[in-house]
């Protein structure tokens, strides 16, 4: 039997959800004041609580941040008097389930009760510690639990674990979600785990690539054309939103939509109602829209370039998504699962890397993310015959990083034994600055020589000749 704590100090509210959650087989506490409420949490566990934003000794806010500091195992549901969609979505961003608005009707109070303690039992169990960081067993039990993708990895790294509590906590909700990130990090794949984890799983996921549309079929692709209604119409279109209709709709790159676009798509965001073109039928509308970027859209709106009322109804929750140099050993799990699928798309059977092509991933920055990852992992794959990749299937600018007096471990050790016995004067010192300013940039633009240069505002002939200088030239 699941426990709920109410904390409400009208009493005959908490008196009749205490009566109507005990019908329906729940183990009901009630308390009357934020106090009493974090004096019974101190006693007995509680799957969840159910806590008035109102209360006489403190607010729900207050109270959430407590609970989750304290009881961070525990759901959350704030009830209120009134509604507000700022509020919502901070409460919602500092760990509660959802955000209840009065009056109480008990098929929704209960339904959302229902999700919130599967939510939350959910989140308890994401991403346990895995001994082996290449061992696919865990990871499959995960996603068989979340109905996840083959692609999908659930990582251990902080990051990668805040990221998987972000995704269940916004899923189960009808928020439209803006997912910002550098290019390459994953954006779709989170959108469908969104949607995996949603009422809405066994409806349509469309994703749509708003980067290669143009004006003139922006409106075609959106919301569908009826045969005939301009030229070159041959035949009756259904856009993505009708595609989507029941589902989600993941729009990609939608910072690159002009100004016109934004203008339908807010219309009918506001109204759930498009009409194809050509048409003057209305069909209704019950889309869920996620939308991903990697540019600043905040900038675009003071641009003129992006509406500010349509980044507020996309933004009703954020996700940020980390770019995979700050996923530490989370790497090894995507290559080895990009190693799985590119097994078997080439019908190979290789076992994993060499500890030099392991060090080497964990060292090289990854400007391309995931994506680049996933590529490199395909083409190091294709080329193996043996049973382990090794360094010499990686391409160029990464195994240039396996090459480097700082990447030998060593020979940076007898390098640095050397230098010690060294005199320290200033010539030394500056040429071992411009030794690490000069290999920062290389490993910033992946050794693009010309790059490097303007950065460094030289010209190419004189970063040839230090690079020479200081044993780089070769790398």
């Amino acid at each position: 039997m699941k426990k709920i704590l109410i904390v409400d100090d009208e009493i005959n509210i908490g008196l009749l959800l205490s009566k109507f959650l005990t019908r329906n087989s729940f183990d009901v506490t009630s308390a009357t004041s934020g106090s009493s409420a974090m004096e019974y949490l101190s006693k007995e566990h509680y799957d969840l609580v159910l806590c008035d934003y109102r209360l006489e000794d403190t607010d729900g806010k207050e109270m959430l941040v407590k609970i989750k500091e304290s009881y961070p195992k525990t759901g959350v549901i704030i009830i209120t008097g009134y509604s507000d969609i700022k509020l919502a979505v901070e409460l919602i961003k500092l760990g509660a389930y959802d955000y209840i608005t009065k009056p109480l009707y008990p098929d929704e109070i209960l339904n959302t009760i229902n999700k919130a303690i599967d939510t939350q039992i959910a989140l308890n169990n994401v991403a346990p510690e895995v001994e082996n960081p290449m061992s696919q067993d865990k990871a499959k039990v995960n996603k068989s639990t979340y109905g996840l993708n083959d692609e999908f990895v659930i990582g251990q790294s902080s990051a990668s674990k805040e990221l998987m509590k972000q995704i269940l906590l916004v899923a189960p909700t009808s928020y439209s979600v803006i997912l910002l990130g550098d290019s390459g990090t994953g954006k779709e794949s989170v959108a469908k785990a969104i949607h995996l984890n949603s009422p809405r799983k066994d409806k349509p996921f469309v994703a749509m690539d708003c980067g290669s549309l143009t004006k003139e079929l922006a409106g075609s692709e959106f919301f569908g054309h009826e045969k005939g209604s301009f030229t070159g119409a041959l035949y009756t279109k259904i856009g993505h939103f009708e595609m989507a209709n029941g589902g989600t709709l993941f729009l990609d790159e939608v910072g690159n939509l002009s100004y016109d676009i934004q203008a339908a798509l807010l219309r009918t965001v506001q109204e759930r109602k498009i009409k194809r073109i050509g048409s003057t039928k209305e069909i209704d509308l019950d889309v869920r829209i996620i939308v991903a970027t990697n540019e600043n859209l905040q900038d675009a709106i003071a641009k003129g370039k992006f509406r500010e009322d349509l980044y507020h109804r996309f933004n009703e929750f954020s996700i940020n998504l980390p770019p995979v140099s700050q996923r530490g050993r989370d790497i090894l799990s995507f290559a080895e699962t990009f190693l799985q699928l590119a097994n078997q798309e080439l019908n190979k059977n290789i076992k994993g890397f060499s500890s030099e092509v392991v060090d080497c991933f964990l060292t090289y920055n990854w400007p391309g993310n995931v994506r680049e990852l996933k590529n490199v992992v395909r083409r190091a794959t294709l080329l193996t015959e043996t049973d382990e990749i090794q360094i010499k299937a990686l391409p160029l600018e990464i195994s240039n990083y396996a090459k480097l007096p700082v990447f030998n471990h060593s020979a940076a050790s007898t390098t640095a034994d050397a230098e010690s016995k060294k005199p320290r004067d200033l010539k030394n010192a500056a040429l071992e600055a411009e030794y690490e300013a000069i290999l920062k940039v290389l490993r910033e633009v992946n050794f693009n020589k010309t790059k490097a240069a303007k950065i460094l505002n030289i010209d190419r002939k004189t970063l040839y000749n230090k690079m020479k200088a200081i044993d780089l030239d070769n790398r």
